[in-house]
């Protein structure tokens, strides 16, 4: 099995290094493709694989394509190098709002493809990945699953789910690090070192989500397992309250799925 990615961003690394260093795929099975060559050579040189001058000559002769490029140059990404597609590829897309009907309006009936929305924490193995597969055998659906799972959790889906799951995993890692940013910052105006502020709020936060994980636990039991009666956690959870926290994350994620419905309709 013959692997391409299009696109040696963050995320098209994160993937491939998970899928090398997961077994999935041999290096010497994978080629690289980026518009900057020297980002193409670099993770060539990181990973054992191979890279190549074009798009085109990237993918002639694999099984399986990631799209590792930007939305806005999806559509230009893809037509280049859907002549050059063998019978019988699955086509891997990772770009935020772009549609299957999008997709597959570019690719034609009779290319396989998948939507897939995954999210930065990939890049430590820890990541979420929602996927949509389009036209795929159950093998072939299992196959990818097993290829994302090199990467983190995988959860597979239809489209309208994953644009919503992409809201919560994709976005939000971004408001995980603000809240991680102000855990530290409170803890250095308490008197603790920058260094291990951001230990502590890091290490509490990545503790809390494997907490929830590990148990099934749903999170409200173990919130209140810290609470004690007329406690300090009480005391900060009813800060939190009156401040709105919980309006405030919910109100993010439905603003990044109106944002979404919003780029699709462009």
């Amino acid at each position: 099995m013959k692997l391409t990615v299009i696109g040696t961003g963050n995320m098209g690394r994160a993937l491939l290094g998970g899928f090398v260093s997961g077994g999935v795929f041999k290096p010497e099975d994978i080629v690289c493709y980026d518009v900057r060559s020297e980002s193409a050579d670099e993770v060539s040189a990181r990973f054992g694989c191979m890279s190549a001058a074009t798009a085109k000559e990237a993918v002639k002769d694999s099984d399986f394509v990631l799209m590792a490029v930007k939305p806005v140059h999806f559509d230009g990404a893809l037509r280049d190098i859907v002549s050059s597609l063998k019978p019988g590829v699955i086509v891997l897309s990772i770009a935020a709002a772009v549609t299957c009907d999008r997709i597959a309006g570019i690719l034609g009936p009779s290319v396989k493809f998948v939507r897939i929305m995954p999210n930065t924490p990939a890049q430590v193995g820890a990541g979420v990945s929602a996927v949509c597969p389009v036209g795929l055998s159950a093998g072939e659906t299992e196959f990818v699953k097993r290829m994302l799972a090199t990467c983190g959790e995988v959860i597979i889906c239809d489209e309208k789910t994953l644009d919503a799951i992409g809201c919560v995993s994709g976005t939000g890692p971004a408001y995980v690090m603000l809240f991680i940013e102000a855990l530290a910052d409170a803890a250095v105006s308490l008197g603790i070192k920058r260094d291990d502020a951001i230990k502590i709020a890091a290490g509490t936060v990545m503790g809390s989500g494997k907490l929830v994980l590990d148990t099934g636990m749903h999170p409200a039991v173990l919130k209140d397992m810290v609470c004690s009666p007329g406690g300090t956690t009480i005391a900060g959870v009813m800060a939190l309250e009156e401040n709105g926290f919980r309006n405030c994350a919910i109100k993010s994620v439905t603003a990044a799925y109106e944002k979404t419905l919003e780029m699709q309709k462009k």
